[in-house]
């Protein structure tokens, strides 16, 4: 940069990359078509898995769009906007991660034909908020009451089905199991807190192994083989503290310079652990958790008063026993309370596998519950639980929204003929953008038949006719046949507030990315690897 007397001014910092205008939009375009790219093959239940080994050689195995993106290393500033929206929809649905992206980087490939053509990026994220909000409009048109077991039952399949675990058999058992839980936790206006819904897993046996639980599973042995194993009428007392002899603050030390001194003070330390316990029974308190360490003389004076002892509990798990059971977690045993104690019909040890663990059920509250999953190996169980997670989420909002729409691409060419028709009665350049919208969002059938080996000119040329006809609306793509099929009729649905999230976050991302014409980087300072060079890890992006 010059100034009049064609003298320099410089006015960024050395090194410092800037790129304008058409050049800067297309940077970020491509950024965010990569990321789109990176998840593609994944969606739909032909979909393939990503392997993925970080730098310290540990692997994942998924195709849950939002678990790739979180595990690989992003670099690009617009590719970090693209993946903030997997992560969003993730939270607000628990599906459609993968779609929602695709979508964005869709909408955006469409949008550089419109500025090669110099139409304004302000026009066109006009454009394309028109047809979000038409979009939305139209979903909801064409969605289906959501009233019953059998619908959710449904969702929940549908969730899964999208995922490698297992046959239909498993699918089918596990979306039982899945409903269940969530009309366990459903409070009385249709919300499902997630949060009550607790998974647990342990390597051993099958899939169809796994199980429901009303009550809190809890991850770890009892302290004594001395303590009894089952406790009916459970009152139970939780501690954020250890169950030992308390440490000063402060460094100090004790001399003890005559030898008889020695044995008063290790009886004042086992006096003060014996009263700790003599206190906690006296409560009335028959089961123990802590967080903390818990002493070797406590132990042994819990397990001959007939108390249960659990240490070194996860806080997540002291919270949900908490909530589950009404006790109130107290940082200082003598502080101990009758009314700070939980309750819960039983709490017992059971041997899974080669480890104890601790299930406690009949609580005061009802809205708890576990499901205790089972499986071949690690990584499968991973992914089932990230299967589950997100068929919990499904279901939940389909329980609080009460509403479904047909899945296998059905709404998406729905919502691309009618905005089509849309575009027509908008004047002004924002029409294009519409044009372009609507076409973006066959973008998921053709993936869905791209995934599952059809042809995807031929699958969209179907479904298109398939909806001009009656019931028109449901018609998604059978993957294994390639013809088109009444969706609402084979039962594969997926929450409307799926599509509608997948739509409004891939159209803010877009218009967020389009908007931006100049991009300024400042240089990285490169940091010194390691003595043997870096660990070899996944590149970023």
């Amino acid at each position: 940069m010059y100034g009049n007397g064609n003298q320099p001014i410089i006015v960024f910092k050395e090194g410092t990359q800037r790129s304008k205008d058409k050049e800067a939009q297309f940077n970020n375009i491509d950024a965010a078509k990569a990321v789109a790219e990176a998840v593609r093959s994944t969606l739909g239940p032909k979909g393939m898995d990503k392997m993925m080994v970080n730098s310290i050689g540990d692997v994942v195995i998924t195709n849950d769009g939002v678990t790739i993106l979180k595990e690989i290393d992003v670099q690009h500033p617009a590719a970090k906007m693209v993946v903030e929206v997997a992560k969003t929809q993730d939270t607000e649905c628990g599906d459609g991660t993968t779609t929602s992206v695709i979508l964005a980087g869709e909408l955006l490939k469409q949008s550089e034909e419109l500025i090669n053509a110099n139409v304004h990026p302000t026009v066109i994220t006009s454009g394309y908020n028109m047809a979000a909000a038409e979009a939305v409009k139209i979903l909801d048109e064409i969605s289906i009451d959501a009233k019953n077991d059998k619908i959710l039952n449904l969702v929940a399949s549908t969730s899964l089905t999208g995922k490698s675990i297992g046959d239909e058999k498993d699918k089918a058992f596990l979306s039982g199991l899945i409903v269940k839980a969530a009309k366990f936790v459903a409070g009385d206006d249709g919300r499902v807190d997630t949060k009550n819904i607790r998974i647990n897993k342990k390597v051993g046996g099958v899939i169809g192994d796994t199980y429901i639980v009303e009550g809190v599973v809890v991850d770890k042995e009892l302290v004594h083989s001395k303590m009894p194993k089952k406790v009916d009428n459970a009152k139970i007392a939780l501690f954020n503290c250890g169950l030992e002899v308390k440490k000063t603050e402060i460094d100090a030390q004790i001399q003890i310079t005559d030898p008889s001194r020695m044995n008063d003070f290790l009886a004042e330390e086992e006096a003060g652990m014996k009263a700790m316990v003599d206190h906690i029974k006296e409560v009335g308190a028959n089961v123990v958790y802590t967080s903390k360490a818990m002493d070797e003389l406590v132990q042994h004076y819990l397990a001959k008063a007939g108390i249960m002892g659990y240490r070194r509990l996860k806080e997540s798990d002291l919270e949900a026993i908490a909530k589950a059971t009404g006790a109130t977690i107290v940082g200082n045993a003598m502080d101990l309370q009758k009314k700070d104690l939980g309750n819960a019909a039983c709490v017992e040890e059971k041997q899974i596998g080669e480890d104890g663990m601790s299930f406690i059920t009949g609580c005061k509250n009802p809205k708890a519950v576990t499901l205790f999953i089972r499986g071949g190996t690690e990584h499968v169980i991973e992914e089932v639980e990230r299967a589950i997670n997100d068929a919990i989420r499904t279901v939940g909002i389909t329980l609080e929204d009460g509403k479904v729409v047909a899945g296998a691409g059905a709404p998406e060419i729905e919502l691309g003929l009618r905005l089509s028709k849309f575009a027509a009665s908008v004047g002004g350049r924002e029409q294009l953008a519409i044009e372009k919208f609507a076409k973006a969002m066959e973008c998921i059938p053709w993936t869905l038949a791209e995934n599952a080996g059809l042809d995807p000119i031929d699958v969209i040329i179907k479904l298109k006719h398939a909806h001009s006809g009656k019931n028109g609306q449901y018609m998604g793509i059978n993957l294994d046949t390639g013809e088109a099929e009444n969706m609402k009729a084979a039962n594969v649905v997926e929450p409307l507030r799926v599509k509608t999230q997948a739509v409004n976050s891939a159209t803010e991302v877009a218009n967020m990315i389009l908007r931006i014409d100049d991009v300024i980087a400042a240089r990285r300072s490169n940091p010194v690897p390691p003595q043997g060079g870096a660990p070899g890890g996944m590149p970023g992006m």
